[in-house]
């Protein structure tokens, strides 16, 4: 009686959206199209958080704005074709408008069980203006909260005793407070390299550890290369976007960047590795502006110890270092659903579906325009499975 009684003042809905960032939105949009009614929860005060509260000033989309778009919304036609981080959140914010759509804000999810006896999901989530625990209920769950949930620093020997400043990549804004001071960057993939670059344009001593293989190319590259995905072999585009790279920057190797066995398209395909777009990061190491050093083996106070033997004294480091999904918190029984990484079991392209009602949308480490696939194929699913019931 007191279980029925408590599923009857849980807030019930036919959808859960766990995330109003992108993802979330574009499945709320797709839902409203549809009109199927549903509850986005999102544990920051605004949508679309992760852009708006911890990016740097200057990002700029790296994709060329057709594939970048949300579903039944497209970006203006006179908006440039590589939008600033600004024109992409106005363009968020119209999106919410235009579709009304109205995260609960401030609301954390804790906990995500499904209910085999009256087959619905139970999610219990702490609403931070009232430090209450809140409960809703639904037949279908949507995990839409994304891949750049928790920043990831690895623990590295020594780290705790530095004695400068340690920021995660989502906690940087600008190199203005760094001007004459010097900041190692760790991590190589597109915020390592654009923010090594802010901070040699601000005037500090840079340097950006570069461990692994990467591809360096242009936009111009990258939106060719997927335009003629659409109807050439994989191989074949990665072929000529290689060889367009070697024809823009010459042999980097011997400025410590050596690319990958795999080509580009193949490479994020198979890994979920982008390509390093270039903003002017290449030409700073060439000139020395920016150095390039190899494997940390130990950190003592504000001297940086690497694989060559030499060492070097720092002000500040920051880890652009990735992120990590945050579903093996709160969703029960996580192990049945996420790999170890917080990532679908199932493979692309079925990644977006579970059992029991339970989809997962933005996590094809695939960009904008994956997710906007798995939103409308989620909406579509649901919809379906409503009216065979």
């Amino acid at each position: 009686m007191l279980c029925h009684l408590l599923y009857l003042l849980a807030m019930q809905t036919e959808v859960v959206i766990v995330g109003a960032g992108p993802s979330g939105l574009a499945t709320a949009a797709c839902l409203n199209v549809l009109a199927i009614p549903y509850v986005v929860l999102e544990k920051d005060t605004c949508s679309a958080s992760m852009w708006k509260l911890r990016t740097y000033d200057r990002l700029q989309l790296h994709l060329a704005k057709r594939f970048c778009e949300l579903p039944h919304m497209p970006i203006p036609r006179n908006a440039p074709t590589f939008l600033l981080k600004t024109q992409f959140i106005q363009y968020l914010d119209a999106y919410v408008e235009r579709f009304n759509i109205n995260p609960v804000y401030s609301t954390d999810v804790q906990l995500a069980s499904y209910d085999e006896a009256s087959k619905t999901w139970r999610v219990m989530a702490r609403n931070a203006l009232t430090d209450q625990v809140e409960e809703y209920r639904s037949r279908f769950l949507v995990v839409a909260s994304g891949e750049n949930c928790d920043g990831f620093i690895p623990d590295l020997p020594g780290l705790q005793s530095f004695s400068g400043e340690i920021l995660h990549s989502s906690s940087y804004k600008s190199g203005r407070p760094y001007t004459n001071k010097s900041v190692l960057v760790v991590g190589s993939g597109n915020s390592g390299m654009e923010i090594a670059y802010d901070l040699a344009e601000h005037e500090a001593r840079t340097s950006i550890v570069i461990n692994s293989p990467i591809h360096v190319v242009t936009q111009e590259m990258i939106c060719m290369a997927m335009v003629m995905l659409g109807c050439l072999p994989a191989s074949v585009v990665d072929a000529l976007v290689v060889l367009l790279a070697k024809f823009k920057y010459g042999d980097l190797s011997k400025y410590g960047i050596v690319r990958p066995s795999l080509g580009p398209m193949r490479l994020k395909a198979v890994t979920g590795r982008s390509s390093v777009i270039d903003v002017g990061t290449v030409e700073k190491i060439k000139t020395g502006e920016i150095k390039v050093v190899k494997g940390i083996t130990n950190i003592r106070e504000n001297e940086v110890e690497f694989a060559d033997g030499k060492s070097y004294q720092f002000d500040a480091i920051v880890f652009a270092t990735g992120f990590r999904t945050n579903p093996r918190k709160w969703l029960q029984d996580a192990d049945s659903f996420l790999g170890e990484e917080g990532y679908p079991r199932e493979k692309f392209p079925n990644h977006w579906k579970g059992r029991n009602d339970l989809y997962f949308v933005g996590f094809a480490r695939s960009g904008l325009a994956a997710c906007s696939r798995d939103a409308q194929n989620t909406a579509d699913d649901i919809a379906k499975k409503r009216t065979v019931s």
